[in-house]
């Protein structure tokens, strides 16, 4: 099959090229290593106070994939893409050993930071999902851009029921789902970008007028 993906290509030309993809090649599989790679970028994505709240579940499953579909207007990427990623986050990823995630540094560091942390999320749920929400968005575009620099297109998903899949993918109460990926080989070419806003529309010199 002639796939429409260029061969690897730099990150200015990945964001450039980076389109959300509706038709995959259901037949492709990615390799292990592939996968793996691509999510471990999508790993290097910041998060506030290096918390690393994100969680990605890649799902293989085939039936719970059409399960998956069934609740999301029957998309056909979900089924058919080479990868199904759901972005979940752990809204008390926070208070779990935060000790953890400045380990590598001096202690006097660790011991200035982590109070930090606590301080600044302690019992704010609106902080904490509003957290879990940015660093979600984060890392679904460093895996869009990536999978977009290894040949690969992808397509952001918002639009399902998210306490259903939440159940299918057994979800932890602590935790939130906020989007999904499909990513894989295009079968078909993104439509033509439509009704880009003026430069001046969405860009302010210091203040709103």
């Amino acid at each position: 099959m002639n796939y429409i993906n260029p061969p690897t290509i730099s990150v200015l030309d990945a964001i450039r090229a980076r389109r959300s993809i509706k038709h995959f090649d259901s037949t492709h599989t990615m390799d292990r290593n592939e996968e793996r790679n691509l999510i471990e970028l999508g790993m290097l994505s910041p998060t506030s106070f290096n918390i690393q709240n994100w969680r990605f579940v890649i799902v293989r499953d085939t039936e719970l994939r059409k399960k998956i579909r069934a609740v999301s207007w029957n998309q056909p990427q979900i089924t058919d893409a080479s990868l199904l990623v759901i972005l979940a986050a752990d809204l008390k990823a926070w208070q779990k050993n935060p000790e953890r995630y400045w380990r590598h540094l001096d202690q006097k560091i660790q011991h200035t930071i982590v109070p930090l942390i606590h301080s600044s999320y302690g019992e704010n749920e609106t902080k904490q999902r509003d957290e879990a929400h940015r660093s979600i968005g984060i890392a679904a575009q460093t895996l869009m851009l990536a999978a977009r620099g290894l040949g690969y297109d992808s397509c952001p998903m918002g639009g399902f029921d998210h306490d259903a899949v939440a159940e299918l993918i057994n979800l932890p109460k602590d935790h939130i789902v906020s989007l999904m990926l499909a990513i894989g080989r295009a079968t078909t070419a993104a439509r033509p970008r439509t009704g880009p806003v003026d430069y001046n529309d969405v860009v302010f010199e210091n203040r709103f007028p």
